[in-house]
């Protein structure tokens, strides 16, 4: 960790850098031996990226595909992949001035779902916040960050919690009646889409319902079904919609009408929006 520090510490003096935050399971206390160490730069254009690649080769001693912003897409945005002596480093950059927007839509009431490749429920732009919200700060020369941590951790915006609940308590049983047009074609693909997209609605919403914060697709489920508002059983009945979806009419009908209970239990545990 000592290194990792190190590190944060000489990324905050590369121009348009102005904090960094170790994020993931690191940041959770919930990582292995073998988790990756991932850091957001948090920055302001322009962002001096021929300094990054430098300073990637001094590290590991050899060329590091440091990307321009964007580079990854446009809500992961860039960064790079490092080993530093066996130890994974990712960077990966996070426009410090469109935080703050979101941040602002997120006391509104408002949120979006972007397309971003290995995201494939979608990145809800309320992520960007609860990424501040349960990082650790390892540089902040001017105490940016630290200031706008204060503000997200003191309470999870109860628009946000409001509009993320009633987005499920429509589109949760819409998408599940649409999946059922599948049911007669055999349409395996389509339906197991649509089981997909409506636990992770289930999930955000009881999420919101706890003032959680969700930052990506990986362990919700399991995150979620240990929540107050969920039932006992979310976790397990949940994956076992795609365990046992089969391919027949019959075996696909059965999923729908155990994905339609599971959704009508969780619904009915949410408070009104």
């Amino acid at each position: 960790m000592d290194r990792v520090t190190k590190i944060a510490d000489r990324l905050a003096g590369v121009g348009g850098i102005v904090a960094v935050c170790l994020g993931g399971s690191r940041a959770r206390g919930t990582h292995g031996p073998d988790s990756d160490f991932d850091l957001g730069l948090y920055y302001r254009p322009p962002l001096d990226t021929a300094a990054l690649r430098l300073h990637a080769a001094e590290l590991t001693g050899g060329t590091v595909d440091v990307t321009e912003p964007g580079g990854w897409g446009p809500w992961v945005d860039g960064g790079g992949w490092l080993t530093v002596d066996g130890e994974h480093i990712d960077w990966i950059y996070r426009d410090l001035d469109r935080v703050h927007r979101i941040w602002q839509q997120c006391q509104a009431g408002h949120f979006e779902v972007g397309t971003q490749a290995g995201h494939p429920l979608g990145v809800y732009s309320h992520a960007y916040a609860g990424e501040v919200a349960v990082g650790r700060i390892l540089a902040d020369p001017t105490g940016e960050l630290a200031a706008l941590r204060e503000r997200i951790r003191t309470s999870y915006p109860r628009p946000l919690r409001d509009s993320l609940v009633a987005n499920a308590r429509w589109e949760a049983p819409f998408t599940l009646s649409i999946a059922r047009k599948g049911v007669p074609r055999g349409d395996a693909f389509y339906i197991a889409g649509c089981l997909f997209r409506v636990v992770g609605l289930l999930a955000q919403a009881l999420h919101a319902q706890a003032g959680c914060w969700v930052l990506n697709e990986k362990g919700a489920v399991q995150a979620a079904g240990q929540l107050p508002n969920a039932p006992a059983d979310f976790a397990p009945r949940a994956h076992a919609l795609f365990r046992a979806l089969g391919a027949t009419p019959e075996e696909l009908a059965t999923a729908i009408d155990d994905a339609d209970r599971l959704a009508a239990e969780v619904l009915d545990n949410l408070s009104p929006g």
